[in-house]
């Protein structure tokens, strides 16, 4: 019964911790997609691309003219 106990202290604890800290840091990590979407969109039309030519080379598409 001691082991079980031992067990749920050194694995159960970490699990927790990790479950919630995803949780409370999802809603940053959503802010932070949008933001870099953002910017994609920006640097994007700065150098003469639109919002899909970027997203083609991003994804290894290249562009299309």
């Amino acid at each position: 019964m001691e082991d079980l106990w031992t067990q749920v202290g050194n694995v159960g604890f970490p699990m927790v911790m990790a479950f919630y800290l995803l949780v409370r840091m999802e809603p940053l990590i959503k802010e932070l997609q949008k933001s870099v979407t953002l910017l994609t969109v920006v640097v994007a039309r700065l150098g003469g691309l639109d919002y899909q030519e970027a997203k083609g080379l991003l994804e290894g598409k290249g562009v299309s003219k």
